[in-house]
This record gives C-alpha cells, sequence and structure tokens, in this order.
C-alpha cells in the first residue's frame, strides 16, 4: 500500500482542534459517530485529521446523531476501509482512537526522519488522556510499523495504482490488526510516504497476504523508479509516559 491521490496540502491552519487531557477528564471517553457523517474528502482526512471528527465526548446533543464502531483510521472512507472496534482490545482500541489525530507537521515528509514528520508527541499526549479518561492502566506495549517511501515512474498509471492500493488496504483490513494506514501526496519529483501500524507483525504478515497485495507487488517495476520498505517498531510505556520508534531487529523476531 503506497498510493498518491490528490495535490499537495499545507499544514497547520484547518486542522480540526486537537482534544485535550484535560478535557477529556471531565468526560466519558469518546464513542463513534457514524462514518458517513464525516467527509470522505483525501486533504482533509490525509492532512488535518478529519478522522478525529468521529469522537464524541459524552455530550448530550451527540447522542442525537447515528453512531457506531466502526472507525475511519485511513484516507479512506468507504464501508469496507473501516476499522471495527470491537475486533480489538481495550488498548488497541485506545490507540487506534488517538492515531485519528496523526497527520503530517512539515511539507518534506517524503524524505524526512519519520519520527520528525508527523504529530506524534500530540497522538500520545492524547492517548494518555483517553487512558485517564477511560479508568485503564496503560502497560508497556509494542506495536508494529511499517514505512513505505516511494518515487513514481513519470507514466505511471494512477487509477491502476490507487486501485491497486485501495483493494489491497481493503484485504487488510479485513485480515485485522490494522491500526492507522496513512499515504501522503506525491512530490515534485514524484517521491512519496505511506505508512502502516499494526497491533503485531503477525497480523502484518497475514494482511499482507491477499490477491491484492499480489498483484501491487508484482506491479511495482512498472509504477515505481524506485520503493523502499522499512519495518520499525513502536514502543509505549507504562502509563503513556514515553515512547519511542526504532528499527525492528533479529532480535525482535522472537
Amino acid at each position: 500500500m503506497a498510493p498518491e491521490t490528490g495535490k499537495p496540502v499545507g499544514f497547520g491552519a484547518g486542522s480540526p482542534e486537537t482534544p485535550t487531557p484535560t478535557d477529556l477528564k471531565t468526560k466519558r471517553s469518546p464513542s463513534l459517530y457514524d462514518h458517513t457523517l464525516i467527509t470522505t474528502d483525501f486533504d482533509a482526512l490525509k492532512f488535518h485529521a478529519a478522522a478525529s471528527l468521529q469522537l464524541q465526548f459524552g455530550l448530550p446533543h451527540e447522542s442525537a446523531a447515528p453512531q457506531s464502531d466502526l472507525l475511519i483510521a485511513s484516507p479512506y472512507n468507504g464501508p469496507k476501509h473501516l476499522l471495527d472496534l470491537k475486533t480489538l482490545d481495550h488498548a488497541n482500541r485506545l490507540l487506534a482512537k488517538a492515531l485519528t489525530i496523526l497527520r503530517p507537521i512539515r511539507n518534506d515528509y517524503a524524505t524526512a526522519p519519520y519520527t520528525e514528520s508527523f504529530n506524534w508527541q500530540v497522538v500520545f499526549d492524547f492517548l494518555r488522556g483517553l487512558t485517564q479518561a477511560e479508568g485503564h492502566r496503560w502497560e508497556k506495549q509494542r506495536f508494529y510499523v511499517v514505512i513505505f517511501r516511494s518515487q513514481l515512474r513519470a507514466d505511471v498509471d494512477n487509477q491502476r495504482l490507487h486501485d491497486l492500493d485501495a483493494y489491497s488496504h481493503q484485504e487488510a483490513v479485513a485480515s485485522g490488526g490494522l491500526l492507522k494506514y496513512w499515504f501522503g501526496t506525491k512530490d515534485d519529483e514524484r517521491r512519496n510516504l505511506a505508512t502502516c501500524i499494526w497491533r503485531s507483525r503477525n497480523d502484518a504478515k497475514l494482511g499482507g497476504t491477499g490477491p491484492w497485495h499480489k498483484k501491487a507487488r508484482g506491479a511495482a517495476r512498472d509504477m515505481y523508479e524506485n520503493i523502499t520498505f522499512t519495518t520499525m517498531k513502536l514502543d509505549i510505556d507504562d502509563e503513556v509516559r514515553t515512547w519511542s520508534v526504532t528499527d525492528w531487529t533479529d532480535d525482535d523476531e522472537i
């Protein structure tokens, strides 16, 4: 999964206001508005954290709108692309909700260091607030991260690229354990970044075994001048005090 859709946009203005841990202490943990009430615009979902507008915070007026357990966890807002929170344990549900506010904070994310390209600290501050709101004791946990850096061929078939990515994402969602998928927009040199955050490495392996993933791998030579895959681990410490994203090593295979 490493597509190209839309045009580059700037960062900052226009993003939903991020809920703060202080706000969450006085309200219930968020449930979800139905995804049909949220935009399907790629740029809003990629660059302005529009998926976070699904979150509810226990206010009386929120119950008047349709509710759901299906979370927008990628730039695709469609029925087969949604993450079913009922399939996750408490900690993974909380992280998936926190990741709705993930967005890039610099225009050169395609080539910049991964941990400097997104609003990670804001995400984990929000996660800490969610755990406090739900009375959940977060214990140290590890997640599996895949990073795709690519440069498209000048003559790439964008519709084919989109289809391969979209159907591959549906396969990954159906397989289970994909907490977040994000992709950007190609820069002037046709470079881009995409990333997946999985519940575990095993989930990632299973999620990549379907026929659309096989087709996407087979088409890579025709679509990309180059593409690199990096695997990393996301460690979130007890009570979300600290976090780190570091290389996945052979020792982590155990």
